[in-house]
Order: structure tokens, then C-alpha cells, then sequence
């Protein structure tokens, strides 16, 4: 390609129509989610004594269920958001009675307070109630 051919980033962005106003735009949608990176939940109920649910009998036991990790903590039930807020990975698991993110470690205890650095943000945490065998979690 001869020098006269090259053309500057800038230069190409504008015959393509895009200003830095267009570009702002662009780029500050996201600007428009909901900052803790979480989805408000409304109510899930989980089937206990459903065979693919047989794992939160377990003292320790968890699962994920529609972006919410669902965990048994010796026979009480805590639910929390998938996403981590360290950095919004959809890392987090429940290990050794907290919530750990297995993309930078991040811990949190089962309120949701964090336990180190990475976990300082905090956890967003769901409300559980149990009725017979039905898991109800709310945001």
C-alpha cells in the first residue's frame, strides 16, 4: 500500500459517519444496565425434591440456577448473584460456607460482604424462604 493510500484511524472513522459524539453514543449504551451488574429476579422456586436439584442437599452442595447460585450452608439455603463484582465475571461458586469467584479470587461471606480485595464491592445476596420442599429466592 503506498503512503498517499493509508489513511488516519480518525480520518476513516469519519467517512464512515462516525463522530466522537456517535462514537460517545455508541460506546455509553451500556452506561444504561444496572450498575451492580445483577438483574433483578423477581421470585424463582426450586423443586427440592426434584432429581437435578438433589445436589443442594448436600452440606456445601450448589447450583446454578437461572443466573443465581444456589447453595446449602449446613441446612440453611443462600442464593446469590452469578456475576462477580470485581470484575462481572460469571464466576461465583459457594465453597467452604462463602462465595468464592474462580476468575480472581474473590471471596465473600454468605451476606454478601467481601472478604478480601477483590471481594470488597460486595456481593449482591437473595432473600430464601423454604415451604416444605419448595426453595422460594427474591430479589
Amino acid at each position: 500500500m503506498k503512503l498517499q493510500e493509508k489513511i488516519s484511524r480518525n480520518n476513516f472513522l469519519k467517512q464512515l459517519g462516525f463522530t466522537g459524539a456517535s462514537l460517545l453514543a455508541i460506546y455509553g449504551l451500556d452506561s444504561c444496565v444496572n450498575e451492580s451488574g445483577t438483574t433483578p429476579i423477581g421470585n424463582v422456586t426450586v423443586d427440592l425434591s426434584a432429581a437435578e436439584n438433589a445436589v443442594l442437599k448436600n452440606n456445601g452442595g450448589y447450583k446454578v440456577i437461572n443466573s443465581i447460585v444456589v447453595a446449602n450452608n449446613n441446612g440453611t439455603y443462600v442464593a446469590a448473584t452469578l456475576t462477580c463484582s470485581h470484575e462481572g465475571q460469571r464466576q461465583i461458586t459457594f465453597s467452604n460456607k462463602e462465595w468464592y469467584c474462580t476468575a480472581h479470587g474473590a471471596r465473600f461471606d454468605t451476606s454478601g460482604k467481601g472478604l478480601n480485595s477483590n471481594g470488597s464491592k460486595g456481593l449482591t445476596v437473595y432473600q430464601t424462604s423454604l415451604s416444605g420442599t419448595t426453595l422460594t429466592i427474591t430479589s
